[in-house]
């Protein structure tokens, strides 16, 4: 996609794997014998983070021998949670490179090498062969994506006959203007926030049919007021959490993303599709 140097740009964080580790020093934790469950509060990149991850995937059939592709995997958590949960292996790509060798790096030290593999790479080009998956999983990446079409299309080309796809992506659910920064975005120039009619037209497209779609408006909002009234209370705040890949801007990303979910612009949804076979 033409701004995917952009986007790179925005998530990209030199240092990101050294921040970590200085992040699990100072939560008590020992980077040596590291639980999957230790990383919870930073490495599933989507809003409720492992709690949605879980809502997503209870309503899949996911036993072991599933071949699972999550698009955009980001430091490689919903992978990991996938594969420790369902015994399925995972594989990822993301964009940004800082985060495949994160993803990496992380998957070896909770013990989950064996069964999740990463690489880095374009939605657009999904860097894997025709018919390889029988589930592709995709948590807050259409945001980043212009060209939902062809998306579709490439994640329609990796998965086998009767292969599910997937999604929980932030949607445009009344007209009006986004105040940037976000979570997902700096400005509107890297911000493809759609209505959820658009992801059901492009899967039509790809040979998709639909299975469902849920709204999860109201776990958003119980979700940020935990949030903020953690980011308010006087105790120190966690070393580990994701202002490691947020940055500085955190809390004016999450207030905005909040603000607009509570003014009903835009909410978290997911979405399923099953290919035809």
């Amino acid at each position: 996609m033409e701004n995917e140097d952009e986007i790179v740009g925005h998530y990209g964080s030199p240092g990101l794997l050294a921040s970590l580790m200085s992040a699990l020093r100072d939560a008590g934790l020992d980077p040596d014998h590291l639980k999957p469950q230790d990383l919870k509060s930073v490495d599933e990149f989507h809003t409720g983070g492992a709690q949605a991850t879980d809502h997503l995937i209870a309503q899949l059939p996911i036993p072991p021998s599933t071949r699972v592709l999550d698009i955009g995997c980001g430091i490689g958590g919903a992978a990991r949670h996938i594969a420790d949960s369902t015994g399925a292996t995972v594989a990822g790509f993301d964009l940004t490179p800082e985060y495949i060798d994160v993803a990496g790096t992380l998957s070896e030290m909770t013990g989950l090498a064996q069964h999740t593999r990463f690489r880095v790479g374009s939605a657009l080009d999904i860097p894997f062969q025709d018919n390889t998956f029988d589930l592709a999983t995709m948590f807050h990446v259409g945001m980043n994506i212009d060209d939902k079409t062809t998306l579709f299309h490439e994640a329609a080309r990796v998965l086998t006959p009767g292969g599910t796809f997937a999604l929980f992506d932030v949607m445009q659910t009344r007209d009006g203007e986004l105040n940037f920064p976000l979570p997902w975005a700096q400005t509107n120039s890297q911000s493809f926030v759609e209505p959820s009619s658009v992801y059901l037209s492009a899967a039509m497209q790809a040979g998709f049919q639909f299975v469902k779609e849920n709204n999860r408006t109201e776990f958003a909002v119980n979700f940020f007021e935990k949030v903020f009234a953690a980011m308010n209370a006087e105790a120190p705040a966690s070393p580990l959490g994701l202002h490691l890949l947020m940055g500085p801007s955190t809390k004016i990303k999450l207030q905005n993303y909040a603000a607009m979910i509570n003014a009903g612009l835009i909410a978290p949804c997911e979405m399923v599709f099953r290919l035809k076979g």
